[in-house]
Order: structure tokens, then sequence, then C-alpha cells
């Protein structure tokens, strides 16, 4: 994949996920390139395997450091490296909430349960001690409150009769091995996909007063206004007549406008075919990099550009109060 993603892996260990994502990422087609192993414990078996296979590595004790100061050292080793997500793998220490707000929603780990339930330290004795009837796995974001971000990924391992933790345990270590690449890759790549993209349109353009879908000519579209004059302000053009972009048309002001933009930044605006000679302007999705509070913006102007004029003046009342 020409685009692969920047992939920071964090591990105090052994590192056999970090081992899972990293040979993972010399499969053909992978989404990944793993930029750096870093590790809290310099003698984590995990950093010898990564340097084995040529990975940049960083280790520093947090012996005699206090969190802050750890995590900052941290973060100044994984900011060189210039990754676009950070994955723990079975990184043993509480992140503070500075480093994670910096890092979010680019920051993953995985815990050995179905979250939301067992969150925490000892989840399969505590899912044993339950009886229930499987364990497994989850992907998910990192945020201040521990196993309660945002769920990427899970996958289920059966109970089986005289399961122990150590057995138990050592199932759910290999649905780890499978489960941590593919959802990894998968987010990493979301920018490739239209639905994942239509989504997230779709939440930003909800957040506007009258709005309801409408379709043009086969593709999602916006459109504010009462149901029988409703007019459309956002189509989105998925790789239209040949195009390489999954672009938002919104409304711009004219071709003076749309020219300038695009020739300073062709990265993000274009012309779109048949659309653009009507005034629509081109926002590039597919990329890596895309600024959703840009195209928030983008979706508010178009809306007022296309509103009636009672919605229009009831949002400028709005933005005075």
């Amino acid at each position: 994949m020409a685009d692969r993603a920047r992939v920071a892996i964090v591990i105090s260990g052994e590192g056999s996920n970090m081992a899972a994502l990293l040979y993972a990422s010399r499969l053909p087609g992978s989404a990944t390139e793993i930029v750096l192993v870093a590790s809290n414990n310099p003698d984590a078996p995990g950093l010898a395997l990564a340097e084995s296979e040529g990975v940049p590595t960083w280790s520093h004790s947090h012996k005699g450091l206090t969190r802050e100061a750890f995590d900052e050292a941290l973060h100044d080793a994984l900011a060189e490296a210039k990754p676009d997500a950070v994955a723990l793998a079975g990184y043993m220490r509480l992140l503070t909430p500075a480093f994670v707000s910096h890092w979010q929603g680019r920051l993953l780990n995985i815990h050995p349960s179905l979250l939301p339930n067992y969150r925490g330290l000892d989840t399969h004795r505590r899912v044993l001690d339950a009886g229930d009837n499987h364990g497994g796995c989850t992907v998910h974001l990192v945020t201040d409150e521990v196993d309660a971000g945002e769920i990427l990924g899970q996958m289920p391992v059966a109970i089986r009769p005289g399961d122990t933790v150590d057995t138990l345990a050592a199932r759910v270590r290999h649905a780890e091995h499978q489960l941590y690449p593919a959802t990894l890759a998968a987010y990493v790549s979301r920018h490739h996909d239209a639905g994942w993209i239509e989504q997230q349109v779709d939440a930003l353009a909800a957040a506007l007063p009258e709005v309801s879908r409408k379709t043009s000519h086969g593709s999602p579209g916006w459109a504010v206004g009462s149901e029988k004059t409703a007019k459309l302000f956002a189509i989105l053009a998925d790789r239209h007549h040949g195009e390489d972009a999954i672009g938002l048309l919104v409304k711009s002001s004219g071709a003076d406008e749309m020219t300038g933009l695009i020739e300073a930044r062709p990265d993000v605006y274009y012309w779109p075919k048949y659309y653009g000679a009507s005034g629509w302007l081109g926002l590039k999705l597919n990329r890596p990099d895309t600024d959703w509070e840009e195209v928030a913006a983008w979706l508010q102007r178009s809306w007022g550009a296309c509103a009636p004029s009672r919605l229009t003046k009831l949002m400028r009342a709005a933005d005075e109060f």
C-alpha cells in the first residue's frame, strides 16, 4: 500500500502482540509500517526481537521518575518517530491524562476481556468465577478512564470445561494475535472507506438545523429546508468519473474562490467534474490528515448559502446571543 500508516508500539515485556503487529506489517499489501518499539523496561525481551528485525527501539526505565516525567520522555520519543498511530501491546503502566490527551484518537490498546465487561486486571479469573460461556479480547481507543474507550473490535473465545486461568489466557492470547493486527489495519485505513466517511459527514451535517438526507444522481447528499423545498447543500462523491477522491462537494462563492483554493491546497481541494461549473467545490476526504473541523465549517457555510432566510436569521440570532 502506497500510504502505509506509521505505527509505534509500546511494550513492557515479552511483546507477543508486538510481534504479531510487526509480522502482519510485513505481509503484502499491509496497511501499516512499524517505525518504533518503545518500552519502560530496557530488558524487555520484545525489544531484542524488534532490534533483530531491524525496527528502531527506545527504552528508558520508569524507576525513579514521576509518572509525568516518564510519560513526557515517552512522548518525546514517539513524537520523533512521527507515528500515525500508537499501539499499546502489553504496556503495564497507567498513562497520564496529558499523554492520553495528546495522542487521543491515535492511541489503541488491547484488553483480554469482552469489554465493557471485566475492565482492569485479573480478567480471566473474574470470567471463570462468573461462570461465563466466553472470554475474549477487545481492541479499543485509549481514554483517561481505564479500558473505557471506543471499542474497535472484539473476538470471543469459548470457555472449555476444566479451563484454568492459564489455559484460558493462552487461547485468548492466540485470539489477540489475530484481532489486533486486523483491527489496527482497519482503523488506520478508515479514511479509504466511503461508508466510514459518510458516517462522519452525516454526524456533522445532522448537527445543523432542518437537515435531511437527499440523493443526487445516486450519491448521498444532505439538504436543508422543508420537505417540499429542501435544497442540497452537500454531496458525497465517491471517486466520481474516474476521480481519485472520495470528496465532499459544497457550495463555494464561485470560480475565483475555487481556483484560488485549489491552487493553494491541491491536496485538499479539487474541481469536481460536471459539478464545478455550478459552483460546487470538492474537498478530498480520503486522506489520513483530514481536518474534520474544517469539514464542519464548510458544511455550515454551504448550509447557510442554501438555507431559507427564516433559518439563517435564526442562526445569526443564536450566534449573536
